[in-house]
């Protein structure tokens, strides 16, 4: 008996038009296919529903059940693929659709990824999942960064987006590991030194800006610089950025400094526009030609006022308020051969950073990725400014801060040595926190060839040569303004005795962290009087008493602890040189140097200080017609120590020949000796 066709469905089309043989070629739909089998199912004879029907429902069960297997697996396999991804915040990503540079990496590595279905199917569920989960995050305002809120990248991209998501960890040990791991990365493509540029936060930045090996490229290029006004210059601009200032409350010298800036770089603006330069009242000292403004001298004046009120913090707020933060960079950029320019530059930099409120400001202005390239300079005191600036910025690993004046020489980097001990620099009259401590200057052939190598010659022996012997060691350098004569100080009113700079000395090494390791301190000159003063001074407060137990032994070169002959030179000829208060305190029948020398041995006589003493035996040449013995042989003798004369000048006492020379070694000698205890601990 043959089997009863169907009638005709409803619509009046006939089954072979509707195309009823192509469903078993999978043409149609399923949902389609069910119907159409249900329906025949329903119209079939009773002999035959039974068994049709099985069968269609088995068709349809392995037609859909392999189906629903495959999609299971292949979503399966990716949810395990993407498990090895990173998990990143969706504001991280709005951020930085906003940002002006975007580096993506469009393009595998293996080109033979790049094709077939498998490839494009995982893009596009890739696509749909992060879609998803940056909804989900939105709805539920919760951070996208649970387990399965990950997105896709390649195998060889892992490592990026799993230390920048390390990198913002909660735990701080973490953090450090993956700045450390960061910076250690040499092997990687452009594109992804830009990724973790653009996504790390302030700071991670900060880490890598202080890490040793960094490279560069961690760091974007500083933003554009806003446009000058019309009719305007950057000296005009920095003109206003000053006269914007407050002037109250502010010290003799701070006023000084800006009513001298602002009247050099008024006369300036007029010579610009076709005025008549003037000499004088406080003119500049001198002038290149009268056709010739010279346009960086008057900027040093404005730059020397805006350091000065860099240290107030009030005045750190406007400056940044006002766009001084860019006007700056513009000058640093402009002035890239002024050394003097972009020191004084990044002192106000370095100061503005000890206000932490200021930190994002200094950050997104692009001043760390400067710092950053600064901090590779081969020129010890461009790196050394950097190294402060940065050191201020960074409160993740520094405790610290460091004020005007005062330098690490040693470590400038983020390290894992331990420090476990200071020691700490003072230069002496006209001395410098890098110069005073140079090696003993050669002859210009030899400075030529030997200018490129450290181990043949150094600017800065501490930072070279100490650095490497005693890597455990924090080495600090100070820096603080001193004259011979008042004809040539750079503020008349600033007449400072050595009880007033030692005061402030004081302030800034304990802001510094001074006194909380056991610590040597090293002087040359007026330097030494500092020191006695200052431990003088900490031993009448108790909150200084970690300072004077943590003090083990100094080391003085020349330092004329019962008065020199400068000071008596100078005397004698005060109406030409008009001595300053400093080099009147170093004569013989001071009272003030008595009471210090007293104070001092009374002092010590109950601690138990190491001490050396250096003293020159040679004459100085000041000028071209004069020789002088400035420090003679028992004004060095401070009472208790031991005295070594060396045969040279007083300029160069401080200055070793070579690293082999004897004066480097007997010092170094007694550093491992004094410190030996604490550095085995």
């Amino acid at each position: 008996m043959g089997a009863r066709h169907p009638p005709p469905p409803a619509d009046g089309f006939p089954w072979e038009r509707r195309g009823g043989p192509s469903l078993r070629t999978g043409r149609m739909s399923l949902a389609a296919y069910c119907m159409i089998c249900c329906r025949r199912m329903a119209t079939s004879s009773p002999s035959l529903k039974s068994s049709k029907y099985w069968r269609e429902i088995r068709n349809i069960i392995k037609f859909t059940g392999s189906l629903i297997l495959g999609g299971s697996l292949f979503f399966t396999y990716e949810v395990l693929a993407l498990k090895k991804s990173l998990t990143l915040d969706t504001q991280v990503v709005e951020k930085e659709k906003m940002k002006s540079y975007v580096y993506v990496n469009t393009v595998s590595l293996d080109n033979r990824e790049n094709h077939g279905i498998i490839y494009q199917a995982r893009k596009e569920l890739h696509k749909i999942v992060r879609k998803l989960l940056a909804t989900s995050a939105k709805i539920l305002r919760n951070p996208f960064a649970d387990t399965f809120s990950t997105v896709d990248v390649e195998d060889h991209e892992c490592t990026v987006w799993l230390l920048l998501r390390k990198s913002m960890s909660a735990d701080k040990a973490a953090r450090l590991q993956a700045v450390q791991e960061m910076s250690q990365a040499h092997h990687w493509q452009d594109y992804q030194y830009r990724i973790i540029a653009q996504a790390c936060d302030l700071r991670t930045l900060i880490g890598l800006a202080r890490s040793k090996e960094s490279d560069l490229r961690f760091f974007l290029p500083p933003p554009p610089l806003p446009s000058l006004k019309e009719d305007s210059s950057v000296e005009e601009e920095l003109r206003h950025l000053l006269a914007s200032l407050p002037q109250t409350e502010v010290d003799e010298c701070i006023q000084y400094f800006t009513s001298l800036a602002l009247s050099e770089s008024s006369q300036s603006l007029a010579a610009q526009k076709g005025g008549l330069w003037c000499f004088g009242g406080n003119g500049l000292p001198y002038a290149e030609s009268f056709g010739k403004v010279p346009s960086a001298t008057v900027e040093m004046f404005c730059l020397e006022a805006i350091v000065k009120h860099s240290e107030i913090p009030t005045h750190c707020d406007k400056i940044e308020a006002n766009g001084g933060l860019q006007l700056l960079q513009r000058l640093y950029q402009l002035y890239k051969d002024c050394p003097k320019v972009q020191r004084n530059i990044m002192r106000v930099i370095g100061n503005m950073a000890l206000n932490e409120h200021l930190h994002p400001a200094i950050v997104h202005s692009g001043w760390v990725s400067l710092m950053a390239e600064a901090m590779k300079s081969q020129q010890i005191m461009e790196a050394s400014h950097a190294a402060r600036t940065l050191a201020n910025l960074d409160r993740e690993t520094v405790q610290e801060k460091y004020q005007d004046g005062v330098y690490v020489l040693h470590p400038q980097c983020r390290t894992s040595q331990p420090i476990k001990a200071d020691v700490l620099f003072i230069h002496g009259l006209m001395g410098a926190a890098f110069r005073t401590w140079r090696q003993q200057d050669l002859d210009e052939v030899l400075m030529e060839k030997a200018s490129e190598d450290e181990d043949r010659y150094t600017t800065c022996w501490p930072k070279t040569w100490l650095a490497r012997d005693c890597p455990a060691l924090r080495i600090i350098s100070v820096e603080y303004d001193t004259s011979l004569s008042d004809w040539r100080a750079r503020c008349p009113m600033e007449r400072k005795s050595i009880a007033f700079r030692s005061s402030e000395l004081l302030r800034k090494l304990r802001a510094a962290g001074v006194g909380d390791r056991p610590m040597i301190w090293v002087s040359h000159s007026m330097g030494g009087l500092l020191v006695k003063k200052m431990l003088v001074e900490a031993s009448k407060k108790p909150e200084m008493s970690t300072l004077i137990n943590n003090t083990r032994g100094m080391i003085f070169y020349s330092v004329p602890h019962h008065g020199s002959h400068l000071a008596e030179y100078s005397v004698n000829y005060r109406y030409l040189l008009f001595p300053s208060l400093e080099v009147k305190e170093l004569s013989k029948d001071s009272p003030a140097l008595k009471a210090l020398q007293n104070d001092f041995l009374e002092f010590a006589k109950d601690k138990n200080f190491q001490v050396l003493n250096f003293v020159e035996t040679l004459p100085t040449c000041i000028g071209s017609m004069i020789k002088l013995h400035v420090v003679p042989v028992e004004s060095a003798d401070l009472g208790i120590g031991e005295l070594i004369p060396v045969d040279v000048n007083h300029l160069n006492i401080c200055k070793p020949k070579t690293k082999d020379a004897f004066l480097y070694q007997r010092t170094l000698q007694f550093i491992h000796e004094t410190l030996a205890k604490d550095l085995e601990n």
